[in-house]
C-alpha cells in the first residue's frame, strides 16, 4: 500500500508537469521535435520526484556512505558518456528486494538487495550502467511521446506502473487494467527495445569504465534462473527489466569478442555490503553472521567481515567487542573513509569526543573528497565547542559543494552557535532552495532580512538573493497555470 501512494505521488508530479508542459505560453520549458519530454521539462520531474523521495519515502536511505559510494561507481560510468549533457544522481533504497530504476532527470535508484545479491563490484556496476544508458538514451521521455499519441490516460496508467511495479507487479497489472491494456502492451513492447538497446550502450561504459564486463553476462544470467526458480515471486528487477534469452545470448555474444580481463573488487564495495548487512534484521542475528563467517573463514574480505561484525556490536551495544574489531582493522592495515568514520563513532560513543575530531580531521586530511567524513567532522567540532573551525570549514566546502543542501543545514546549526542570526537564515534558506522548497527558502530569507545583526555586504546578498527566489517562485506558478 505504501508504495502505491508513492506511486500515485509520482503519477501526480508527472500529470501535474506534463500538463503544464503542454498549455500555451511554455516554450521556456524546452521544445522537442519528437513530441516527447523536453530535457528540461525531465529535469524538473527528476527533481520534484526526488524531493517527494526525500521527504516521504521511509524506506529512502539516508547514508552518506552507501550513497557515496553508489555515486563513485556511478562517475566511473558517466565519465565516458559521450554527450555529457545529463547529471546523474544514484541513491539507495532499504528494501530487500532485487531492483534498481532510473527516473527522470538522471536519477536511479538501487535497492540495498541488489547490492548484497551482487557477488563483485563489476555485477553491480553492470546494473548501473544499465540504468545510466535508460537515461543517456532517453527511454522515458520517448516512452512518454509514445502514451501522449493516445488518451492522457495511456501516460496516467503508466505513471502508477513505473513506480508501483518496483516490487508490487500486482498493482501495476491492476492498473494496466483499470486503465488501457492495450496501450500498456504497447509500450512493454515498445520498452523490450530500449532493454536491449540499454544492456548494449550499458556493456560500452562498462568496459570504458574498467570493470569487468563478464560480470554483466553472468548476473544477468543468474538472476534469469532465480526468476525461473521463483516464477510466482520473481526479483523486481525482472517484472520491470525483462530477460529474454535473446537478450541473454546477444549480451553472451558481444562479451565474447571482447578480451578477458579480471578487475579485482575494491575494500569499499565489501565495506558497504557490509554495513547494509549489519544493518538489516536483528542485531543479535547480524552478530551472530559474521562471528560465524570469521569463525569458520568463510569470507571473501576479512576486512570487511570484521567491519560488519563492528557495526553489528554497535547495534548490540557491544562497545569492546566493537573496539577489539576495529584493532583487527588496524592491524590488517585496512584503509577507507568508512573505517575512520567507524572509529571516530566508536570514540564519541567512549565519551571521548575529543578523539573522535582527532581522528575526523586526519581522514578528511586523507579523503578530502569524501562526503562522510567532511558531515562527521563538522558535527564534532560542533560537539567540542570548535564552532570557529566548523564555519570556516563549512565555508569553504559549500564553495566547492554548491548542491549540498545537507551541508548548508551544518552551516545553519554552526552560525546558530555563533549567534549569527543573518547568516543561520541565510544558510537554512539556501538548504531549502537546494531541496525545492521556494516557500521555506523565501521566509527564511526574510527572517534574515530582520535579524539585527549582520553587515551592510551580508544584508545586500541577502536582498539580491530574495529577489532571485521570487523571481523563480513567480515562473514556477506561471507553468502550473492551465
Amino acid at each position: 500500500m505504501r508504495r502505491f501512494r508513492f506511486a500515485l505521488l509520482l503519477l501526480v508530479l508527472l500529470i501535474g508537469l506534463v500538463s503544464a508542459a503542454r498549455a500555451e505560453g511554455l516554450p521556456d520549458l524546452g521544445e522537442s521535435a519528437q513530441g516527447d519530454l523536453s530535457p528540461l521539462l525531465e529535469k524538473k520531474i527528476g527533481e520534484a520526484t526526488m524531493r517527494e523521495i526525500r521527504l516521504r519515502e521511509p524506506s529512502y536511505l539516508d547514508d552518506p556512505e552507501i550513497n557515496g559510494y553508489l555515486n563513485r561507481i556511478g562517475r566511473n560510468l558517466t565519465t565516458h558518456v559521450e554527450e555529457k549533457t545529463q547529471d546523474f544522481e544514484f541513491f539507495a533504497l532499504k528494501d530487500t528486494t532485487l531492483n534498481a530504476f532510473a527516473m527522470p532527470g538522471g536519477y536511479i535508484g538501487v535497492h540495498t538487495g541488489l547490492i548484497q545479491s551482487a557477488q563483485t563490484e563489476s555485477e553491480l556496476a553492470s546494473v548501473l550502467a544499465h540504468e545510466v544508458s535508460h537515461v543517456t538514451q532517453r527511454h522515458l521521455a520517448r516512452m512518454v511521446a509514445k502514451a501522449s499519441q493516445g488518451q492522457l490516460a495511456s501516460l496516467l496508467t503508466m505513471a502508477v506502473a513505473i513506480m508501483a511495479a518496483r516490487n508490487n507487479p500486482d498493482v501495476a497489472i491492476g492498473a494496466a487494467v483499470a486503465g488501457q491494456a492495450g496501450a500498456i502492451q504497447n509500450q512493454l513492447n515498445y520498452s523490450r527495445d530500449f532493454e536491449r538497446e540499454a544492456d548494449r550502450m550499458g556493456l560500452q561504459l562498462l568496459e570504458k569504465a574498467g570493470y569487468d564486463i563478464r560480470d554483466m553476462g553472468s548476473f544477468f544470467e543468474r538472476l534469469q534462473k532465480f526468476g525461473r526458480l521463483y516464477e510466482n515471486n520473481a526479483p523486481g528487477y525482472l517484472r520491470t527489466h525483462p530477460l529474454t534469452t535473446e537478450r541473454i545470448a546477444d549480451m553472451g555474444n558481444r562479451i565474447q569478442l571482447r578480451p578477458y580481463k579480471q578487475v579485482p573488487d575494491s575494500l569499499d564495495f565489501t565495506l558497504v555490503r557490509a554495513k547494509i548487512r549489519a544493518a538489516d534484521g536483528a542485531a543479535e542475528d547480524a552478530a551472530t553472521d559474521f562471528e560465524t563467517r570469521l569463525k569458520d573463514k568463510k569470507f571473501a574480505s576479512e576486512p570487511a567481515t570484521r567491519y560488519g561484525l563492528a557495526r553489528a556490536y554497535l547495534r548490540t551495544k557491544n562497545q569492546a567487542g566493537a573496539e577489539a574489531q576495529l584493532a583487527e582493522l588496524r592491524r590488517l592495515k585496512a584503509a577507507s573513509p568508512m573505517i575512520e568514520t567507524l572509529a571516530a563513532e566508536l570514540r564519541t560513543r567512549a565519551g571521548d569526543q575529543a578523539g573522535a575530531t582527532r581522528i575526523l580531521r586526519d581522514a578528511s586530511a586523507r579523503y578530502p573528497q569524501d562526503r562522510a567524513v567532511a558531515y562527521a567532522l563538522v558535527e564534532a567540532l560542533l560537539a567540542v565547542q570548535g564552532v570557529d573551525e566548523a564555519v570556516k570549514f563549512v565555508a569553504a566546502d559549500v564553495q566547492a559543494h554548491t548542491t549540498d543542501f545537507k551541508m548548508r543545514r551544518l552551516q545553519a546549526k554552526a552560525y546558530a552557535m555563533q549567534g549569527r542570526q543573518l547568516r543561520q537564515h541565510w544558510a537554512l534558506g539556501e538548504a531549502y532552495a537546494l531541496q525545492g522548497q521556494l516557500l521555506a527558502a523565501i521566509e527564511q530569507l526574510h527572517l534574515a532580512q530582520k535579524s539585527p545583526d549582520g553587515d551592510f555586504y551580508d544584508r545586500s546578498q541577502v536582498d539580491a538573493r530574495l529577489r532571485e527566489l521570487k523571481a523563480q517562485q513567480m515562473e514556477e506558478m506561471k507553468q502550473k497555470r492551465p
